[in-house]
């Protein structure tokens, strides 16, 4: 096409040329599948009194035991008074137990307590199937493909993070 835009060839489009209204399609279905992704543990979390800056905490803190406070705040990108007051209420509700540091007493270590850890499974067991269901229907290629385009959309830090997680040393 003359115009800048993508030619549609045999129904497949080329994806090195996206129209901006291909763009908006692909932020709407982000939209609403963060919806979906979400809804099941914010239902969850809703009986608790908790919100999915709890959902976070747990996540992570299941993810890298141990994980210190200042590496939770830098995964998150949240204040330090913001996760203090989602950890002082995971902890005095039992779900997650602060250590000292034994090399540096000024560390707080993190981790989930057995009741942490039944809520945490919980709430991943939900998204779990969600995901499941939708990698099943979707295909090897396509989740190959989703996961590429996730890590292109995450700054480098956050990158980082990410890929320091899958390898175990979060």
């Amino acid at each position: 096409m003359s115009d800048g835009r993508s030619a549609a060839a045999t129904g497949s489009e080329t994806l090195l040329f996206l129209t901006d209204e291909q763009l908006r399609q692909g932020i709407e279905a982000m939209f609403f599948a963060y919806r979906g992704f979400t809804a099941d543990p914010d239902r969850i979390l809703a009986d608790y009194g908790y919100g999915r800056a709890h959902h976070r905490a747990l996540h992570f803190i299941n993810g890298a035991p141990g994980t210190t406070v200042n590496n939770l705040l830098s995964i998150l990108g949240v204040t330090k008074q913001s996760l203090n007051r989602v950890l002082r209420t995971l902890i005095a509700d039992g779900l997650v137990e602060s250590r000292v540091g034994r090399s540096d007493k000024r560390e707080r270590h993190l981790y989930l307590t057995e009741r942490g850890e039944a809520l945490e499974r919980q709430l991943s067991d939900a998204q779990r199937a969600r995901m499941r269901a939708a990698y099943r229907a979707a295909g090897p290629e396509a989740v190959a493909g989703f996961r590429t385009v996730l890590e292109a959309m995450m700054d480098p830090e956050m990158r980082r993070h990410y890929r320091a997680l899958r390898e175990g040393r979060g």
